[in-house]
């Protein structure tokens, strides 16, 4: 399921990261790889507030979408 399902408070990890190259370099440079624990801080309007690698990373939702966990 894409990162933007997931609840405020879940723990997943993540499985997949789809988009073009570019994007998955961006979401690589951001800490999302394949196997990386991500806890949902927040979530407003779809929007996402993440904790990924020790640090929070705000996520809209067409980023999150992006994100298979």
């Amino acid at each position: 399921m894409p990162l933007s399902m997931a609840h405020v408070g879940d723990v997943v990890t993540i499985s997949r990261i789809m988009g073009n190259e570019d994007i998955r370099h961006h979401l690589i440079d951001l800490g999302f790889v394949t196997g990386e624990k991500v806890t949902v801080v927040n979530k407003i309007s779809g929007n996402l507030i993440v904790l990924v690698k020790d640090t929070r990373v705000a996520l809209d939702e067409k980023m999150a979408n992006r994100i298979i966990v």
